[in-house]
């Protein structure tokens, strides 16, 4: 995966937010969100403390393509990403199949998987960056097949094992999939939803004026947040609205980008990469404890 994009169109201008002031602001409202993930069970964690987490996702994600469009190793950055997704996919799957010990009390088991959806994104960012540069045959593979691969697989692999009842061809197709070869449509933390709008902001920054992608990205967040949820749930209520299919409230993440400065800023990149599976594994494993004294 070598770095083909040579545009800058990145205005740099010193005021604002760099990118690493995006992420601790990305990371703040995370910890907020899987706070309440974890140990909404009690009843004491407020849901504002999700609602603030919404802002989440979308930050890391500009941030995830401002990243691998700047990067001087893109082999490198994808690598970096890829390793701690197969991990935590294993880990996943392990609580599935092997751990069941360590799973709480009432059936819960995280299903973080948003490195997963990055790293999916990535492989299509990479293709779509080949074809903006004629190199067509191979970014047209590069971008359609993680797209389509989750249909082939289940008409190639799962829907023959599971007619054939074959468990230990499942439990192998499984294990690929929460680990090596992740299918966006199998993930429930991003997923498609993920792709898409990772695609639009990093399709949109062609533009000579950068700003567009996220007026695309906000576009698509107000048609999906309202729309297709109004559809999905015959209409829209206060109580769909904040307490049901509160996924809109990543509009918010909007400001925050637009104040984006171009700069990197300063920050250690290895902190974020140990501290999100870090803190995944502390929450869930006090929430055990909490839950087996509570519950």
């Amino acid at each position: 995966m070598n770095n083909i994009i040579t545009r800058n169109n990145t205005t740099k201008t010193g005021i604002g937010l760099s990118g690493f002031a995006l992420k601790y602001i990305a990371l703040i409202s995370m910890v907020l969100d899987h706070i309440h993930y974890f140990f909404e069970f009690t009843g004491r964690i407020p849901i504002w403390f999700s609602w603030v987490g919404r802002l989440a996702a979308p930050l890391f994600l500009f941030c995830l393509v401002e990243g691998f469009i700047h990067t001087h190793d893109r082999k490198k950055y994808f690598l970096k990403i890829y390793v701690i997704s197969v991990i935590m996919g294993l880990i996943q799957f392990c609580f599935y199949n092997a751990l069941s010990g360590l799973v709480r009390g009432d059936g819960f088991i995280p299903a973080n998987a948003m490195l997963q959806s990055f790293v999916i994104l990535m492989a299509v960012m990479q293709g779509m960056d080949m074809i903006a540069h004629k190199k067509l045959l191979k970014g047209i593979a590069l971008t359609v097949i993680p797209i389509i691969l989750p249909f082939i697989f289940n008409a190639a692999v799962y829907m023959p094992l599971m007619a054939s009842n074959n468990s230990n061809g499942l439990f192998f197709a499984n294990l690929v999939n929460f680990t090596v070869l992740p299918l966006h449509t199998n993930i429930t933390d991003g997923g498609t939803m993920t792709l898409i709008e990772g695609m639009i902001l990093f399709g949109f920054s062609y533009a000579k004026n950068r700003k567009i992608r996220i007026y695309a990205f906000l576009a698509f967040e107000l048609f999906t947040g309202f729309v297709l949820v109004g559809l999905m749930m015959g209409g829209l209520n206060a109580n769909v609205l904040f307490f049901e299919a509160y996924e809109w409230m990543s509009l918010f993440a909007v400001p925050f980008m637009l104040c984006y400065n171009g700069e990197r800023g300063k920050g250690n990149a290895k902190f974020f990469y140990f501290f999100y599976p870090a803190h995944v594994y502390i929450l869930y494993a006090l929430s055990i404890i909490v839950f087996s004294v509570t519950g």
